[in-house]
């Protein structure tokens, strides 16, 4: 039975846009029991078609043609009162981001039974939550139902969302990029659970992402939209083995792929020698227990001269605290973080300055380091000007670095807003490079990125390693981007590095289980793409 049928549908964009339509001419359908998959890249038009189908569409972009029918009604036609009772009772979203989505004022358990009441579940409503909460596989539902949303990880959250919207029993979820930037095994996880709840309830889902590994995993049928248009659909075998347009054969290239290739032992002298470091967090107190959390330990490490080294591993792991605690942004309380035979761990900051010059960290959320007042130009030489060169001759570097990074000089004038993800991670990285470091650190900079952007930055950083001579160390929870660019990986668990050696060993021979759990947990490892 088909549930959802789009017809011929344009959205119209406001003047000035970089194209007259959001989405264009679009037709697609889905069946009860069935997953589309709706692939493309950011600005696509994907969440616009999303939003169309769930009445929410902002103001200022109008449906200008087409028809969408929902279980034989016009979804187009019907008032904004028939559209509400329709949401939550027959269709529902799971939205990108949970924290966004999510009431950080209110507990989990009162917005999920708030969400039944509005539809009628009556006095019933509190006592249906810890059921949903262990329907999606959270532990102690209980506790999760008293829990605010800050207090949940990013894949704890995303389950809320989903029990919020399957507590009605929807014919048609549509899930919009909900395991971007979530760790493999998390990620996974709600692949399985949604596949699970489509599977057994019979409901047809529409499931957004960028990613080819994700549609390999989970997709009945797959439809690839650029720039408002869908170039190419058909069943995900079809379109995953046999594709037709240069747009998604580009895409299936992009996605890091295959066993990583041996590389040539680095023995140059070491850059960067970590021992014994330690660092503690205590939890708690006043009402409740104290906690002690040993964010990182036995968490030793060596990096040499023009060598990558990957710190892999889940959310909470202790990647980007130990990476913290090389750069100084978190205080250890024991060990030595050795830069050239330096113990950088005792330094004062005005003692640690001159050191700043030579290690440069590249943030994951480059919107969040970003001032956004500031333009562009000014941020990348402000770290030069900082240390004592002129500020004429800074802003004509941050020239040269933008055109290194692939930018057009123009974006000197304008503000962090002005730009893509994409775009803002690679000044970002013109930013850390215009101190002329030797050691660069990257936390997590192409977690959130659409695949063929990632594969991009992940080119760039390789070219600017390659001309610069730069070590790096390069945080990720994406073992695919790990064996890509990183001649050792080292995998962290609990604070603590259980497995490291060569990539192309610790790949092919794992020898500790949570490296076999994070390598098991890939999107798409038994699906080998065409040479494209």
């Amino acid at each position: 039975m088909t549930l959802l049928t789009v017809e011929n549908l344009t959205v119209a964009l406001p003047q000035g846009g970089d194209r007259p339509h959001a989405v264009e001419g679009i037709s697609l359908s889905i069946s009860a029991g069935e997953i589309l998959c709706v692939v493309g890249e950011s600005g696509s038009g994907k969440s616009i078609t999303a939003n169309a189908v769930m009445g929410l569409l902002p103001r200022g972009l109008p449906v200008t043609s087409g028809a969408i029918g929902f279980e034989g009604k016009d979804v187009l036609a019907l008032s904004p009162e028939a559209m509400r009772r329709l949401r939550g009772s027959r269709m529902a979203m799971i939205f990108q981001e949970p924290m966004t989505a999510l009431n950080p004022l209110m507990r989990v358990g009162d917005q999920i039974a708030e969400a039944l009441r509005v539809h009628g579940a009556g006095a019933d409503a509190a006592k249906r939550v810890p059921e949903l909460l262990a329907a999606v596989n959270l532990p102690d539902p209980k506790a999760i139902a008293r829990s605010h949303p800050f207090r949940l990880s990013g894949g704890q959250r995303q389950r809320v969302m989903i029990a919020m919207a399957l507590a009605l029993e929807p014919t048609l979820l549509i899930a919009d990029e909900p395991t971007t930037a979530l760790d493999v095994t998390t990620q996974m996880q709600i692949l399985r659970l949604i596949r699970e709840i489509q599977s057994r309830r019979g409901t047809g889902v529409m499931f957004i992402t960028h990613d080819f590994g994700v549609v390999a995993e989970i997709a009945d049928r797959v439809a690839v939209m650029q720039r408002g248009r869908i170039v190419e659909q058909g069943p995900a075998a079809e379109v995953l083995n046999h594709p037709q347009h240069p747009y998604t054969r580009a895409l299936i290239a992009a996605v890091p792929h295959g066993a990583p290739d041996s590389r040539p032992q680095v023995t140059t002298a070491p850059v960067l020698d970590v021992k014994g470091v330690e660092k503690t967090y205590r939890r708690g107190g006043m009402f409740g227990a104290r906690a002690v959390v040993r964010a990182v330990h036995d968490a030793d490490f060596i990096l040499r001269r023009g060598e990558t080294l990957g710190l892999v591993g889940e959310s909470g792991s202790g990647k980007s605290t130990l990476a913290r605690c090389v750069v100084k942004l978190v205080e250890p309380e024991t060990g030595t973080i050795a830069y050239h035979g330096t113990d950088l761990r005792p330094l004062s900051r005005n003692a640690w300055k001159p050191f700043r010059q030579r290690i440069q960290m590249i943030f994951q959320d480059p919107y969040a380091s970003l001032n956004p007042r500031r333009k562009v130009g000014e941020a990348i030489a402000e770290g030069p000007i900082t240390h004592g060169v002129a500020r004429g001759k800074a802003l004509a570097k941050a020239r040269e670095l933008l055109a290194l990074v692939q930018l057009d000089p123009g974006a000197m004038e304008r503000y962090p807003h002005e730009f893509s993800g994409g775009q803002r991670q690679r000044i970002g990285i013109a930013r850390a490079l215009a101190m002329e470091p030797e050691l660069l650190i990257a936390d997590e900079p192409v977690s959130a990125l659409d695949v063929s952007v990632q594969a991009q930055v992940l080119a760039l950083l390789a070219d600017i390693r390659e001309r610069l001579g730069l070590t790096m160390l390069f945080i990720t929870h994406d073992l695919r981007v790990a064996a890509q660019v990183c001649d050792r990986v080292a995998v962290m668990q609990r604070g603590a590095i259980v497995e490291q050696g060569p990539t192309a060993e610790v790949f092919s021979a794992p020898q500790h289980p949570y490296t076999r759990q994070l390598l098991d947990s890939i999107p798409g490892r038994g699906w080998t793409p065409p040479a494209v």
